[in-house]
Order: structure tokens, then C-alpha cells, then sequence
């Protein structure tokens, strides 16, 4: 059965339909009380305490009262960093804030009409009064909900094909911006920006806190390398270009009709498989970033442990570091695509694919109906303890 149609709040009064058909990729769009209930799960300084841990993406990013204007930090930071800071004009910018605080992930909840495989992370930002990272432009899709504070926004409303940069500086800030549109977001507020859309927000107040949904857009360039990489290691390293049935030439320099079509049929055999291809895709799109590895949990859980978690209500959720997808084929199998590996499915554990991906959170209502298959039930527990899915404790 397919699933019906989803809904989310964050889209105000549209349903996901009409924001794909009017706005996705097209038009920017501001949602007031998108989110009216959300309340910034961290504070700005448990914020920059994330910014002082190893393995954590984060940036400072100082318009004024650094080294020279719009200088970049990188971290980990220590605390005293943060203490030589001027009072305003600084932001202070953590990436993938989703992998390391529960309740920012399941954020990532509210934007499930859209593929699970095209969200990237949950970047948090603090800034002071004044705080900015200067006009620019993405070039993918974000949206920007409004955590706590206020941010004044100035954006344009069309893609920009050519930026100017100003030159010599740290971060890359539009020399030319021109603004179309102007206005303050407050608590639970949101703006989407399809990609490429000028826009330059400023803290407004001392207690500004933006959360930053991103998307992957891979570029053509790596697509196109990476399969082309993977199709090189699935050759035989020995074939060579050979031509039995070779007659003779008209004129020995030339590249007659016969050696090129060879060539070609080769080259076109790498893409006439459609299977291999949606594999080699599915094992792609699911690494990683970072090179980074999910961690296995200290004691491995049973099944029995895992039924009766589930049973008594606990539910799961993605693990930190854990992507997945699945593809369902037509003779009942499935394939489930973890963290770059490929794990084929018989049509008595193919259901589980459907339960353990596209969401952050996993009630254990959906669950329970499984848990008399014991193949299904060995698929949970096999990615609770390779660390891709873990019990949810709250």
C-alpha cells in the first residue's frame, strides 16, 4: 500500500502539493508561526559549547572587532574564545547540529514531504545584535526557521546567475546586492530560499537563534566521477579492446565506423543497467560526510531486549550517524541502502525497509505488528547494533 499524501505544519495553510508546484526551486516564501510551539532546544551557550567539541563543524564569523573585517574562525573553540568576542556584530555558525542533539533532528521530522535522501543537516546559528554573515547566495535549497530572537531579512526573488564577490575577504559576501523584499522573522517563523537566492539576515536583537535546514544537491561533476569510479572497479582489470573480425582499411589513419561503434558499446553498456545503476546510486547518496562512521552501541542489544522495548512503548530513531533509503523492487524484494552498503531484502524482511527509513523518529506503534517476524525483528537488531538505529530514550 502506498502511503497517503503528507501534510506538515511548516507550510502554514498549503499543502506540500501546492508549495512543490508554486514555490520548490522557484520562489522564496515566508510562513509566519510556521512552528508557533518551537522553542529553541539549546541556548546560545550551550550552543558554543557544541563549538568547543572535537568533530564538530563550526565557524565565527566577525563583520566587525576581529583581525579585519569579516574574518572567519574555524573550530573546535575553547571557552575563552568566546569571552574575547566584541558585544555585536559576530555569528557564531555549528553544522549538523541534528546528529548531535536529538531534539534538533527531530526537526528534521516537520520537512518529510520532501525525500529523506535530499535533506543534508540542521546548521544552528547565534549572533548578538547586528550579527550577519553578509549578503550571499546557497546553491541549494535552505529553509530558515527562526529559533529564538529576531533576524531581519532582506532577500532578493530571483535566482542570481552571475554573482560579484567581494574581493580579499574570508567569506564570500555579494559586492552588488540589491534587495527585493524586507521583513523580521520572529519565534517559530520561517523562510524558504530555493538556491542561488540573494539573502542577507541581521540579528535584530541579543537573543537570535536561526536553525538552518539544508539540502543535498550533488554536483554533476561528482555524480558523474563517483559512477565512473565505481564502474572501474567492476571491470575486468585484464579486458583489453580487441577486434577479431578486423578487414582491411581504405586508409590506415583513419577511425572508421567499426572501431568507434566497439568503443561505443562499450561506454553505453556501462549505463543500459538500469539495476546496477539505481545500486550504485543508492550506495552513493547514502555515505556519509565527512568520512564519518556510525558508532556501534557499548553493549550489543538482543532480541529479546529489542522486542520487548518496543512492546513496552520505546520507540527507535536514526542513529547520529546513519543514512537510509531503500528502493522496493517488483518481484517483492527490496533493497536497503545503509550508510553506503547494500542490503538486499527477501520479501519477508522487505516491509522493514518501508519502517526504518525516512524519518528521524520511530514509534514503536508501526513496529509492533512485525515483531512475531523474526527476520524483520533480526534486521532491527542488526542496525541498533551496527549503530544506524538506536532505542529512543526520551
Amino acid at each position: 500500500m502506498q502511503p497517503t499524501t503528507p501534510t506538515s505544519p511548516v507550510l502554514g495553510d498549503r499543502s506540500p502539493a501546492e508549495f512543490l508546484d508554486t514555490y520548490w526551486q522557484k520562489h522564496p516564501l515566508v510562513v509566519r508561526d510556521a512552528l508557533p510551539d518551537f522553542r529553541s532546544p539549546l541556548s546560545p551557550q550551550e550552543l558554543a559549547g557544541l563549538a568547543c567539541e572535537d568533530g564538530v563543524d563550526s565557524r565565527l564569523i566577525l563583520e566587525e572587532g576581529g583581525a579585519h573585517p569579516w574574518e572567519l574562525r574555524h573550530g573546535p573553540f575553547a571557552s575563552e574564545d568566546f569571552l574575547d568576542l566584541p558585544e555585536t556584530h559576530w555569528t557564531l555558525l555549528v553544522q549538523e547540529v541534528d546528529r548531535l542533539i536529538p531534539e534538533v533532528g527531530a526537526l528534521l521530522d516537520r520537512f518529510r514531504f520532501l525525500p529523506a535522501w535530499r535533506l543534508d543537516d540542521v546548521m544552528v546559528s547565534y549572533a548578538p545584535t547586528h550579527g550577519t554573515v553578509g549578503p550571499h547566495i546557497d546553491n541549494y535549497d535552505v529553509f530558515l526557521l527562526q529559533g529564538a530572537g529576531h533576524r531581519r531579512w532582506q532577500i532578493g526573488t530571483e535566482p542570481v546567475t552571475n554573482e560579484a564577490i567581494v574581493p580579499d575577504l574570508d567569506v564570500r559576501i555579494l559586492a552588488d546586492f540589491e534587495a527585493d523584499e524586507e521583513f523580521v522573522l520572529g519565534p517559530g517563523d520561517l523562510l524558504y530560499l530555493p538556491p542561488r537566492v540573494a539573502h542577507y539576515g541581521v540579528a535584530t536583537d541579543d537573543a537570535c537563534m536561526t536553525y538552518s535546514v539544508g539540502f543535498r544537491a550533488p554536483r554533476h561533476q561528482d555524480l558523474v566521477a563517483n559512477f565512473l569510479q565505481d564502474a572501474i572497479e567492476e571491470i575486468d582489470p585484464d579486458a583489453r579492446y580487441s577486434d577479431p573480425d578486423l578487414t582491411p582499411v581504405t586508409h590506415p589513419g583513419a577511425l572508421h565506423e567499426q572501431t568507434r561503434a566497439r568503443v561505443r558499446t562499450l561506454l553505453r553498456d556501462l549505463v543500459h543497467d538500469d539495476a546496477a545503476l539505481d545500486r550504485w546510486f543508492g550506495t552513493y547518496i547514502t555515505r556519509p560526510d565527512r568520512d564519518r562512521a556510525a558508532v556501534p552501541p557499548e553493549t550489543p542489544l538482543s532480541a529479546a531486549e529489542l522486542v520487548e522495548a518496543l512492546r513496552a512503548g520505546q520507540g527507535l530513531r536514526r542513529g547520529p550517524v546513519a543514512r537510509l533509503a531503500f528502493i522496493e523492487h517488483d518481484d517483492g524484494t527490496a533493497t536497503l541502502f545503509a550508510n553506503g552498503n547494500a542490503i538486499d531484502l527477501s520479501p519477508d524482511r522487505a516491509p522493514a525497509a518501508r519502517l526504518v527509513t525516512g524519518r528521524e523518529q520511530i514509534p514503536a506503534e508501526p513496529l509492533r505488528p512485525h515483531l512475531e517476524n523474526e527476520a524483520i525483528v533480526d534486521l532491527l537488531v542488526t542496525l541498533v547494533n551496527d549503530g544506524l538505529l538506536e532505542l529512543d530514550a526520551r
